[in-house]
């Protein structure tokens, strides 16, 4: 017998009756007839969405201190994961997910896993938001997609990730991420469509539905649409992964405002929610984490917008962890002094379903046991969650095709498509007539492979014998005390002086292109000063970027946020109000053509 073919009667302990296997029946009472038969403890697994490694399944993650797929899902009843880190080809990560399949269709209930991923098609590599495309086609970040300004390219780009995600068995998408990046600080801005509330609502609701497919069933990816109710006013710009970035602030009273990109996404049928880790401060709302907040999941999503979809946590609201070494404090912001058990019962209290980045669930059974949670509360979250799987079709197609996965994942089409965004969303922000570059010209270049340079023009080893300079520099950040914190690019966006320095010699030997990956929307204006030509991307590759530079590609991108003047106006900002920065030196939809 297959894999493919394995059914819940072939699964050792199974019950005798498994009508919910029936694909005849409606998902509901498919839903009531499995939660019948499952006991307290496999119901607790349910609510745990946490980390997993690709490797032996016996063997745990150390990077992360995480236990073996074993011990998940055998011991902790465990069926939801987040997969870390990208793997060398698509194949390895469908043979890996068809042995964890395997391994959950040996339990008493054969209960198929739910493999969800951070994005992993752009150039990010953060192991809390983000993974390097590795075998994936590569496109540019979220924020370059919105320079393009293109719905049916974001709905494409969708689509695309879908057949690739499915491909290796990826079936839950831990995006979009439609907060309004209206603090230029904030470390999180990249992987959002800007600052702009009605750009990013109509992107956020095409890219939705590219991921979703036009109806949800057995091909779609389900989206976790984050984070709920906007993570972007952040008090000086610090992210709530860390506890100095614990509290969002509304000086402007624009907390509304935030909420308008959502409403976009429930209109697209975005399945999933999850709510950010910060505190809201100086609103009509309760000072907790917006997981632990029931003014917030309930009052707000639940019953003014009707959302009855899945909600799960942002990662680690109960437990502390060590990542990389170092130890790192539960996200439990305004709820510090309670317990663990405490946490967990404040979560399901404000009315999320599932705790991410979490794997505790003889916690969950033992507030239940001691009668602080009922039997029937649980219930309510699983039947949403045993729904989620049931209409992705898993239990009747749990395994993926592993020979078909390397000839999905990364197609040439994709790829094409990918590299044709990365040059689109390039934006010219000024050219004083460097550009386009003269063919074979020769060029001093940094921060670009030579062997590719190359191609574009004869190559010379100094400034002075070059004709022109390109220069790609990355927007500045602020190293912090952890290896995990220095993941999350924060602090001034001053470029160091020993950067700028460098930039005014150049310049001042021959006419200098300076590139800037513009994660964050750093102070340009020193090197506009100098420089023959200033570009900006959001992950783009060397030749991506020398075909807009010699006039081989158009660039097509425009600012998807002001770029201010200086970090005294950033500093004198609202983190809560878009375009709020004095005289901003480049406005919002700001590109120009060569």
């Amino acid at each position: 017998m297959t894999d493919a073919t394995l059914t819940a009667a072939d699964r050792p302990g199974a019950p005798d009756e498994r009508l919910w296997l029936d694909a005849s029946l409606p998902v509901e009472t498919r839903v009531e007839l499995l939660l019948a038969e499952m006991t307290l403890e496999e119901k607790a697994g349910l609510f745990f969405h946490t980390m997993i490694g690709i490797g032996d399944l016996e063997s745990g993650n150390p990077a992360f201190g995480l236990p073996s797929a074993v011990d998940f899902v055998e011991q902790r009843h465990l069926t939801h994961f987040n997969l870390l880190g990208a793997a060398p080809t698509g194949r390895d990560i469908a043979e890996w997910h068809n042995a964890l399949q395997r391994l959950a269709a040996s339990t008493r209930l054969g209960i198929p896993v739910t493999l969800s991923t951070d994005p992993r098609h752009s150039f990010s590599d953060n192991p809390g938001a983000a993974i390097m495309a590795g075998p994936f086609s590569q496109w540019p970040e979220t924020m370059g997609l919105a320079a393009i300004r293109d719905e049916a390219l974001v709905e494409r780009f969708g689509d695309i990730a879908r057949q690739e995600y499915t491909a290796v068995g990826l079936r839950v998408a831990l995006h979009p991420q439609i907060d309004l990046a209206t603090e230029p600080r904030w470390a999180r801005g990249t992987a959002t469509f800007g600052e702009d509330a009605e750009l990013t609502g109509r992107l956020g609701a095409a890219y939705i539905r590219g991921f979703q497919g036009e109806s949800f069933g057995p091909g779609s990816v389900s989206t976790m649409t984050k984070h709920f109710p906007g993570g972007g006013p952040q008090f000086d710009g610090e992210d709530p992964h860390f506890p100095y970035g614990r509290e969002q602030v509304y000086p402007g009273g624009q907390f509304e405002l935030h909420l308008q990109p959502f409403a976009e996404a429930f209109a697209a049928g975005t399945r999933q929610i999850m709510p950010y880790y910060g505190m809201p401060v100086g609103t009509e709302y309760e000072e907790v984490g917006f997981g632990f907040n029931k003014s917030i999941i309930t009052g707000l999503l639940r019953e003014r917008f009707g959302f009855d979809g899945l909600v799960c946590t942002d990662w680690g609201l109960i437990t502390d962890a060590e990542i990389f070494g170092d130890h790192h404090a539960a996200r439990a912001w305004g709820v510090e002094h309670l317990t663990e058990a405490e946490r967990m019962a404040k979560v399901l209290d404000a009315g999320a379903d599932q705790f991410g980045g979490e794997a505790c669930p003889d916690l969950l059974v033992r507030l239940v046991e001691d009668g602080e949670i009922t039997e029937a509360r649980l219930d309510v979250s699983a039947r949403r969650i045993l729904r989620e799987k049931f209409e992705l079709g898993l239990f009747e197609a749990p395994y993926v095709d592993e020979d078909a996965a390397d000839e999905i994942v990364g197609r040439a089409d994709f790829r094409a498509a990918g590299d044709a965004a990365q040059r689109a969303s390039i934006t010219v922000l000024t050219n004083a007539g460097v550009l386009p570059l003269a063919a074979g010209a020769k060029l001093y270049v940094e921060g670009i492979a030579p062997e590719i340079a190359a191609a574009y023009g004869e190559l010379v080893e100094t400034p002075a014998e070059a004709d022109v300079a390109v220069l790609r520099l990355h927007a500045p950040f602020e190293q912090r005390a952890t290896a995990f914190e220095n993941f999350f690019h924060a602090g001034s966006l001053d470029f160091p002086e020993e950067t700028l320095a460098h930039v005014r010699d150049v310049a001042a030997t021959v006419p200098a292109v300076v590139d800037v990956l513009l994660d964050r929307p750093a102070i340009l204006e020193p090197i506009t000063e100098v420089a023959a030509a200033v570009t900006a991307n959001w992950g783009a590759s060397g030749a991506a970027l020398l075909d807009v530079l010699t006039g081989a590609a158009t660039p097509q991108g425009r600012l998807p946020f002001d770029v201010p003047r200086s970090m005294a106006a950033v500093e004198a900002s609202r983190p809560d109000v878009p375009f709020d920065t004095a005289d901003p030196l480049f406005r919002f939809g700001h590109g120009l053509t060569i």
